[in-house]
């Protein structure tokens, strides 16, 4: 009698491949993983100044907008998982439905967009974990080096976890959101029941954005929810590793967005609430840079010491899991390309461990690669620059490759998960809100506060680069990896063979 687990290894061998990794992901743990990515902790402690100091409390409704146009990219993204359950997401889906070439230039910038966002979040982790150890006695510097040596430091623990397997990822994940989530509401129950010091009519105020330009301000303090949901395709590039993934990931994928949307907008309102004092004297405090942490700023306003530290370690354990999911994530769309031949050293990469069942190769790999921004520290806000805004792009391309096999009569098959006749019109509404939020991140704007695509002058310690200077740093970030992954491609991939394999049925 066939198992389920012979069932999923059957199904993976319809697209060519055979069960190297280890299928120990239940459904919660599916659900973990991506949430993880997502991380409302994370982001929401990363760039609350900039959405507060640019548009006051009314930013706070750029994320329901964001969920909304997330949300639509998820949905689309679920129906492709419930296809196509098998390592590596947005690479594997443009594989099938498009050709080669575009797959692979898809992947390339999906891959370093993982990178990148990596290194953003591991350096995110010193500004929460260096005060807290500082209020329980230590005296650790808060200078950059310092910052840079506690964020290798946690990136070595993460490659060396994610090494010793799924299961203990798995493990540490699951714990990871419970203290999240639970983190997340106690908190902001207690701060809207006893510390409300803002009247809720604050969140229509208009008048932080100005007079001149509301709209590009407001876009510009969109940057933070933007930055936070993303990732929620995690669920499906673990799917080699999930039990029944048709079912499963695509559930995870919907459920990590509108769990982090609901707890991120409980939370967002609570903090507001609770802002101490009076609001505009807040606003223009943090937009001068009194408050560099806006968030642990409210939190000890109302709060005692122990109160205070305890929500830091909430969030330093948000954070922590969440770097290991985007590692986790970025180490799995590597060993997929590398297993198809698409990348330098593919045969080192695409190697699984006969007893952890991990690509060792592919997880050093993604480690070295994180830590290099590392070596010239200039701060996890100009590093998710970079980060967020190719991660926005690639969605781009994913669904530009979905919506023409759409057109072409994709899918013919069933699938657990089916939009039906609604896929077409969820396809090109996805594929307008991220065309519209990349426009957004390549304006090259110059804002007092948060500027949010500087120039490459902006940089620190860097000598006179003349015109180069001037290109807006996404731009100059984007150029890099174009041009060094078009020319490994004219020189590699243009004329090797297509070694990727799947059935008639699997591409379907």
């Amino acid at each position: 009698m066939e198992t389920a687990h012979d069932a999923d290894v059957r199904d993976l061998e319809k697209f060519g491949y055979k069960q190297e990794l280890r299928r120990a992901l239940g459904v919660y743990s599916s659900f973990a993983v991506a949430f993880s990515y997502i991380s409302p902790s994370t982001g929401i402690f990363t760039l609350f100044i900039l959405g507060i100091a640019l548009a006051g409390p009314f930013f706070w409704w750029s994320w329901p907008i964001v969920v909304i146009g997330q949300l639509i990219i998820a949905v689309n993204f679920a129906e492709i998982s419930s296809h196509f359950p098998v390592a590596g997401s947005v690479y594997q889906w443009t594989k099938y439905l498009s050709n080669r070439t575009y797959s692979w230039f898809t992947g390339w910038i999906y891959l370093f967009a993982g990178v990148l966002t990596v290194a953003a979040v591991v350096a995110t982790v010193p500004l929460v974990l260096i005060p807290l150890l500082n209020n329980m006695g230590m005296n650790l510097g808060t200078d950059a080096d310092t910052n840079r040596n506690v964020a290798a430091l946690v990136l070595l623990s993460t490659t060396l976890l994610s090494i010793f397997g799924v299961r203990l990822v798995a493990i540490v994940n699951n714990t990871g959101v419970v203290f999240e989530i639970l983190g997340m509401v106690v908190f902001a129950v207690i701060l809207i029941l006893f510390y409300h010091h803002q009247s809720v009519s604050v969140f229509t105020d208009t008048s932080y954005l100005g007079t001149s330009n509301q709209t590009g301000t407001f876009l510009a303090a969109m940057f933070m929810s933007l930055f936070v949901i993303y990732g929620f395709d995690t669920a499906s590039t673990l799917a080699e590793e999930t039990k029944n993934p048709r079912r499963e990931a695509p559930r995870a994928v919907i459920a990590a967005v509108i769990g982090a949307a609901i707890i991120g907008a409980i939370f967002l309102f609570a903090v507001v609430i609770a802002i101490p004092g009076q609001m505009s004297q807040f606003v223009a405090d943090t937009g001068a840079g009194k408050y560099p942490f806006p968030l642990v700023t409210i939190i000890e306003a109302n709060f005692p010491g122990w109160a205070a530290n305890l929500y830091l370690f909430v969030v330093f354990a948000a954070i922590y899991v969440c770097c290991l999911a985007i590692q986790t994530s970025t180490i799995r769309l590597a060993f997929g390309m590398a297993r198809d031949r698409k990348l330098p050293f593919s045969q080192v990469l695409s190697g699984v461990h006969h007893t952890l069942h991990t690509p060792i190769g592919a997880c050093i790999a993604i480690g070295v690669l994180a830590g290099l921004p590392l070596l010239y520290y200039a701060g996890a806000g100009l590093i998710a620059i970079g980060a967020t805004g190719m991660i926005y792009l690639s969605y781009i391309l994913g669904n530009t490759a979905i919506l023409l096999a759409r057109l072409k009569g994709w899918p013919k098959d069933p699938a657990p998960f089916r939009l039906g006749q609604w896929g077409l019109w969820v396809n090109i509404l996805g594929l307008i809100w991220g065309v519209a939020m990349e426009i957004n991140f390549l304006w090259p704007r110059n804002l007092a506060v948060g500027n949010q695509n500087p120039p490459v002058s902006s940089l620190p310690n860097l000598p006179n680069l003349g015109p180069i200077g001037s290109i807006p740093l996404f731009e100059a970030t984007l150029a890099v990896i174009l041009i060094v992954g078009f020319v490994y491609w004219a020189v590699a991939q243009r004329r090797a063979l297509d070694t990727s394999v799947a059935t008639a049925e699997a591409r379907a």
